[in-house]
């Protein structure tokens, strides 16, 4: 494993911010981790990062305790957390040796490469100041990977970027794992950004771990049928005597040997007008939706 978070807990003015959040990231693997505003993933991200003090619990970082030993730990990390900051009167590339150079030396052949590949070669001796958004991301991401990291922590990445720059992102990050094995562990709100990324992902309501899945067993699972048909009573009482579940979306699950042929029938002979029959899969959407909406302890 190259990130294990184990049982940590967490309270901020006697609250519960964090209960007993724990989770693995596999070597090579992109995780994503999903939640309301305020639901904990930034403060879980907080303590990986030796930024925030846990109240219990431990971050293992290829096997070295943040806790015990933060320096060690943290040596094979990048990260973006929450709103980068930097010189606004300062060059990219001042910028850069100058927050790099803070934790370690500043190696101009390196950064220059990892410039240009995030693509900011034309602009990187510009001061900060006139950087749009989605350049001062890019310059974020640099500053994360200028250590040369085996593992990406990133808090809400994509925030703020228009379509263009998000699928810059998606590819970039996408990239980095396919050419360098790179670990990568981010929280996001655009929830279908992460089902194209992700391998696993979590989702923490209330400082607590609710679900954790791969994705690709979200896409296959749970097949439903997406029914309109009018008067809306008909359709509940005939889906409900087919013992049917509602979930979130309008997709009705029914038990496995439920042929949806008898399903129409019994709608129309029940004096109902069926306008739609559709397939649906369970997406991540849907997953995020039932455990986020659940009712809060």
């Amino acid at each position: 494993m190259m990130l294990k978070v184990q049982n940590l807990t967490k309270k901020f003015a006697g609250k519960d911010a964090l209960k007993g959040v724990s989770f693995e990231v596999k070597r090579g693997e992109i995780y994503g981790l999903l939640g309301h505003n305020g639901a904990g993933k930034s403060t879980t991200l907080g303590v990986i990062l030796g930024m925030v003090a846990a109240g219990s619990g431990e971050v293992m970082i290829d096997g070295v305790s943040v806790q015990k030993d933060p320096r060690k730990a943290l040596r094979k990390v990048g990260a973006i957390f929450e709103s980068p900051a930097f010189y606004d009167y300062l060059s990219g590339w001042e910028n850069l040796r100058v927050l790099v150079g803070l934790s370690g030396p500043f190696d101009a052949r390196v950064a220059k490469e990892i410039v240009e590949r995030v693509g900011l070669s034309d602009r990187i001796h510009s001061k900060v100041g006139a950087y749009s958004h989605g350049m001062r991301q890019r310059l974020a991401l640099a500053q994360a990977l200028l250590p040369e990291p085996e593992i990406l922590l990133l808090d809400e990445p994509t925030d703020g970027l228009d379509p263009e720059g998000i699928k810059w992102f998606r590819d970039f990050v996408l990239g980095l794992r396919e050419e360098r094995g790179m670990t990568v562990l981010f929280n996001s709100h655009l929830l279908s950004e992460v089902e194209q990324m992700c391998d696993r992902v979590s989702i923490i309501r209330a400082g607590e771990l609710v679900y954790e899945g791969a994705v690709n067993d979200l896409r296959d699972d749970r097949p439903g049928i997406r029914l309109t048909a009018t008067p809306p009573e008909i359709l509940a009482e005939v889906v409900g005597r087919f013992e049917a579940e509602v979930m979130p979306g309008g997709r009705w699950v029914f038990p496995e040997e439920t042929r949806i042929a008898e399903v129409v029938t019994a709608l129309v002979n029940a004096g109902a007008e069926v306008s739609e029959v559709t397939p649906v899969r369970r997406s991540l959407e849907d997953v995020y939706l039932e455990y986020s909406s659940q009712s809060q302890p």
